[in-house]
């Protein structure tokens, strides 16, 4: 799948609920799914600058693709990673870095979430997008 057709099945899994509160509980739900990352990559270099909560962020190059893997200390933030994840993992670092993340508009991320989590979330994309920029090269 390509990324806009991995936001637009987010946005349409959105579009199911009538209301924030429910749009929370998917969020979470998102979160339980995360399959979560190794103690070893659990590192002071891989956590997310910016972030409220501990999010730590591992990037590996992979047949010409960047696969992300992630975890977090809150239920919220890994649903708002798994999202991430969904959308940006196991694309080309050039698909990534053009990626238009669109979604996080068109599903009210950007309205309901606090400023905290807002600022997180704009850091995990930056640094999702700088590991792509860093694999860009062994890509061509």
């Amino acid at each position: 799948m390509t990324i806009n057709e991995q936001q637009e099945e987010l946005i349409e899994n959105f579009e199911l609920f009538d209301d924030w509160e429910e749009k929370y509980e998917y969020i979470i739900d998102l979160g339980k799914k995360l399959p979560g990352l190794a103690d070893e990559f659990k590192t002071e270099d891989n956590i997310i600058k910016g972030c409220q909560s501990l999010v730590w962020l591992n990037a590996k190059f992979e047949d010409g693709n960047v696969v992300f893997e992630a975890d977090s200390q809150a239920i919220i933030v890994k649903g708002l990673v798994n999202m991430l994840l969904q959308v940006l993992s196991d694309h080309t670092p050039q698909e990534i870095l053009d990626a238009d993340l669109y979604f996080i508009d068109r599903i009210g991320l950007t309205s309901h979430l606090a400023q905290t989590r807002s600022n997180g979330l704009a850091s995990m994309v930056k640094q999702m997008k700088t590991y792509a920029l860093a694999y860009q090269s062994l890509g061509k």
